[in-house]
């Protein structure tokens, strides 16, 4: 069977949320594929350390490396290892994350073009991506989109007397998380019960700015921190409005799966949002930053109950697309072509 070695964030501490290492890592483990994963370190510096050695240490044992890769500070680390995987004569391909990633391909041609161009594979999990590294003229490129497994997403019928939204993402300026205040204080003009519940970990201190916003807008919001995704998905069954409110999107995990579990979604239409979700089809679509157009979207759930069960339904059996069964057909045909040729 084929060894993989998977770089990418490997933390599991409540500062952060479960990333694509330990989502896709475990199922392609589950396959029977031998994986190895760094890094778990805490410290940026000690984690690429740490990535750095494990490649070195491992070259002769594996057949590929997976490199997980954002727009962020960590595209410098999946610069530093893509090409240390050429210099070594390792094989890998790149596991694009994060809506964001378009700017960089914008602002950094060069060290984009470093590592993309002479990947095996670019694997998007949007389309929305794809067009992005397109338009920019990079090749080798695959569509495999987000998974879940969707037997443990069960679908749920809600009741829908008042807005109980339910907002799951880590507390960061590029997500926006005020909007959800802001959301929940212009409900209350029209359904004064309106609740709001917000599933996260702190990522940029982000938190205790939209915590001191309820205060000032005079609006009780459930904070509960980080949740595993039994958790969560257990809380969201009291939930009959699911939020997105970044400014930034790919194809968010967190989405798919409350569509799985029948919560109507109201998201901003950025990113890769209206490649997951067509109009008025999976769910509606509002401008980004624009809290009155998402509150005229959550009323207009609740009082068109026609167009409430359409998108429900259709959302539903778009997010069993996503099924790992499904996905994992596609990863399982990228990687038999490495051990073809490796044979």
């Amino acid at each position: 069977m084929i060894k993989i070695l998977y770089v990418g964030n490997y933390l599991k501490s409540q500062r952060n949320n479960i990333s694509s290492i330990h989502v896709l890592g475990d199922l392609l483990s589950s396959e029977g594929y031998e994986m190895t994963f760094t890094s778990a370190q805490t410290s940026k510096i000690l984690r690429l350390i740490e990535m750095v050695s494990d490649v070195v240490k491992q070259k002769d044992q594996i057949d590929i490396v997976i490199i997980d890769t954002y727009s962020t500070l960590n595209f410098y680390f999946a610069l530093i290892i893509s090409q240390l995987c050429r210099y070594l004569k390792i094989p890998y391909l790149t596991n694009l994350n994060g809506g964001n990633m378009p700017h960089r391909l914008k602002n950094n041609p060069y060290l984009s073009s470093l590592i993309f161009r002479n990947s095996y594979y670019n694997v998007a999990p949007s389309e929305y991506l794809i067009k992005a590294f397109k338009d920019y003229g990079y090749g080798r490129l695959l569509y495999i989109p987000n998974t879940l497994k969707i037997d443990h997403y069960p679908f749920q019928t809600r009741l829908f007397d008042a807005p109980r939204l339910l907002w799951v993402r880590s507390f960061s300026k590029i997500y926006n998380p005020r909007m959800a205040i802001e959301v929940l204080k212009i409900l209350r003009e029209t359904f004064p019960t309106s609740t709001l519940t917000m599933v996260g970990p702190d990522s940029d201190g982000s938190l205790k700015d939209v915590k001191e916003s309820a205060k000032q807008k005079n609006v009780k919001v459930n904070f509960t921190g980080k949740l595993s995704k039994q958790e969560w998905t257990e809380l969201s069954k009291n939930h009959n409005i699911f939020i997105n409110t970044t400014n930034f999107d790919n194809t968010p995990v967190s989405v798919i799966e409350a569509m799985a579990l029948g919560l109507p979604i109201v998201s901003t239409d950025v990113g890769g949002m209206p490649h997951l979700i067509d109009q008025e089809i999976h769910g509606l679509l509002v401008p980004p930053n624009n809290p009155q157009a998402m509150a005229d979207a959550i009323v207009r759930i609740f009082k068109n109950q026609e167009l409430r069960n359409f998108v429900i339904s259709n959302a539903r059996s778009r997010a069993e697309q996503f099924d790992w069964e499904e996905v994992k057909v596609k990863w399982k045909v990228i990687l038999g072509e490495r051990l073809e040729i490796r044979d």
